[in-house]
């Protein structure tokens, strides 16, 4: 593979940021939350982990594009990227049943 495809480049940022259960959880409680995002400090409560911790694990979720982070004032609300979450999903289902091995679970 001399040019990788930069398609499965991103899709491999995104699952390699997902491929720890801290984050996960913490896109999770992401997910749940309001549209408006949920403050950092909110998270931390919620998932019982230390804010040095969360700041990492938030910090590749937003960096992998899968949350976005926005301040107010001393506060950080995280936000899910609903679009990249999806596009991630459609990534991953794009050539179920494409090979003519349909299996009815398939999509």
């Amino acid at each position: 593979m001399s040019h990788p495809d930069p398609t499965l480049l991103h899709a491999t940022r995104q699952l390699k940021a997902l491929a720890h259960a801290g984050r996960l959880a913490a896109l999770r409680a992401v997910v749940s939350g309001p549209a408006a995002g949920t403050p950092a400090g909110q998270l931390q409560a919620q998932l019982g982990l230390a804010a040095s911790t969360l700041s990492h694990h938030l910090g590749d979720l937003t960096e992998a594009g899968l949350l976005r982070a926005e301040r107010q004032g001393t506060t950080i609300r995280y936000a899910a990227r609903f679009d990249q979450l999806k596009a991630l999903t459609e990534y991953l289902w794009q050539d179920c049943c494409g090979g003519g091995g349909c299996d009815p679970n398939c999509c």
